[in-house]
């Protein structure tokens, strides 16, 4: 028979390996939720990862498209102030030219025709028509008298002071005028000339 002394060591061994087995479960199960955790974490940190790239992708390419439709933009900017700026100079070279159109061999009918828009315009039973020098002589070897005649108008002749090619209209008191010179045709006809004027600049047809 055992001692007293034997049994309480074989007790104590007992509960020593017990205690053994149960921390090793233990550290075992700490370990396991470790690793769990760990894994959890570097998934986490993955998906993270992840959608920063996606987001800073999605920024790249927004930046990108930004900077390519401004560029677009600046570029038809330019193109059209190009454009502008060269129908200006054809324009303002044209004006220049107009007074040499009183040479042309037909400007007596042009004249002719300057006059009965004009008149027709006023719609006025008496007019006095302002013409440049050229035109003056133009309308006073009795084609004013026809003019009246054909216009139902009574038509007072006098100098255009002002430089300007062609004749203006107005009404005997002055209160209405139609100012149908050369220079204010093409005025009033430029914005509606740009885009067919610039075509036949860029070689096309009309």
């Amino acid at each position: 028979m055992k001692s007293v002394e034997e049994r309480m060591q074989l007790l104590s061994r007992a509960v020593l390996n017990d205690a053994h087995a149960e921390a090793e479960q233990v550290l075992e199960a700490a370990q396991a939720r470790a690793d769990a955790i760990r894994e959890r974490a570097q998934e986490q940190a993955q998906a993270e990862r992840e959608e920063i790239l996606e987001r800073a992708k999605r920024e790249a390419e927004r930046v990108r498209s930004g900077c390519v439709a401004s560029a677009q933009l600046e570029a038809r900017k330019l193109g059209l102030e190009r454009r502008e700026k060269l129908l200006d100079q054809v324009f303002d070279a044209v004006r220049q030219r107009l007074p040499t159109i009183q040479q042309w061999t037909d400007y007596d009918q042009i004249v002719r025709e300057l006059t009965r828009e004009a008149v027709g315009r006023l719609g006025s039973d008496a007019v006095r028509i302002r013409a440049d020098e050229r035109a003056l002589r133009a309308l006073a070897d009795g084609t004013l008298v026809e003019l009246s005649e054909e216009l139902g108008v009574q038509l007072r002749l006098e100098k255009l002071s002002d430089g300007r090619t062609g004749i203006v209209a107005e009404t005997i008191d002055g209160h209405r005028r139609y100012d149908n010179t050369l220079q204010a045709r093409l005025d009033r006809w430029q914005d509606a000339l740009r885009a067919p004027v610039y075509r036949l600049l860029m070689g096309e047809s009309l």
